[in-house]
């Protein structure tokens, strides 16, 4: 399934619990579980801020991960980030004044490229919400669930999820490079509902140039590649 923004400006584009163990006399299943979320969350890094660099070869850029806000999407990036997943691959639809995409696994192999933005983590893979502490599972095609729970427009330098429709995110997002409130989540004027989980917060020059290469088809006709994300803060 491709997983893509929908876009206003050019033709619209083609993209359980762990409960912890009673110390005390045992507490009813329900009451359990719900203390040992509460633990889990009081144990994780509840003011983390973590922050993602992002080195290309046109140039390095850094974002703030919305941990906090959105801490299912966030978590699925930051456990992708650690598994280097995104090291390697390449920018595979880039348009100026609006977005710069990224993150298919197909995009790895440049001679290789036509299913770039098809592709997402592996099916049932699993990775750890690091606010409650629980194991979550990403789908039979490696999705995750819409995570429409804050506000956050797809402002100008925001990082969003991807997607081809309802619960269809996975490892691929996209920067704004341009005030795509269209976009977000709650605007019922359009189909498009794309949760922000980052901000760029140094570098924002370097992803406009990535938007401004030649390109054929949205596509960056001299390949832009990530060499390596990183994650510090958390």
């Amino acid at each position: 399934m491709a997983s893509k923004p929908a876009e206003s400006k050019p033709a619209a584009p083609a993209a359980t619990a762990s409960p912890a163990k009673a110390s005390r006399p045992a507490e009813p299943a329900a009451k359990e579980d719900e203390t040992a979320a509460k633990k889990a969350k009081a144990e994780a890094p509840a003011k983390a801020k973590p922050v993602a660099t992002f080195e290309t070869t046109l140039g390095t850029f850094k974002a703030e991960i919305l941990l906090q806000d959105v801490p299912i999407t966030a978590s699925n990036f930051i456990d992708l980030v650690k598994a280097g997943f995104y090291d390697g691959l390449h920018f595979h639809r880039v348009i100026p004044d609006f977005m710069a995409q990224f993150g298919c696994p197909y995009s790895r192999h440049v001679d290789k490229m036509q299913n770039a933005g098809v592709g997402g983590p592996e099916e049932d893979s699993e990775f750890k919400n690091l606010v409650t502490g629980e194991t979550l599972t990403r789908d039979e095609e490696g999705q995750i669930p819409d995570e429409f729970t804050s506000k956050i427009s797809n402002k100008k330098g925001t990082l969003s999820m991807a997607n081809c429709g309802p619960n269809t995110g996975g490892s691929q997002f996209f920067i704004n490079t341009a005030d795509n409130t269209n976009l977000d989540w709650w605007d019922t004027t359009t189909k498009s509902q794309h949760p922000v989980f980052g901000k760029i917060i140094e570098g924002m020059d370097v992803v406009v140039k990535i938007t401004k290469v030649p390109t054929k088809d949205d596509r960056p006709v001299t390949p832009v590649q990530m060499k390596k994300v990183t994650i510090s803060g958390i």
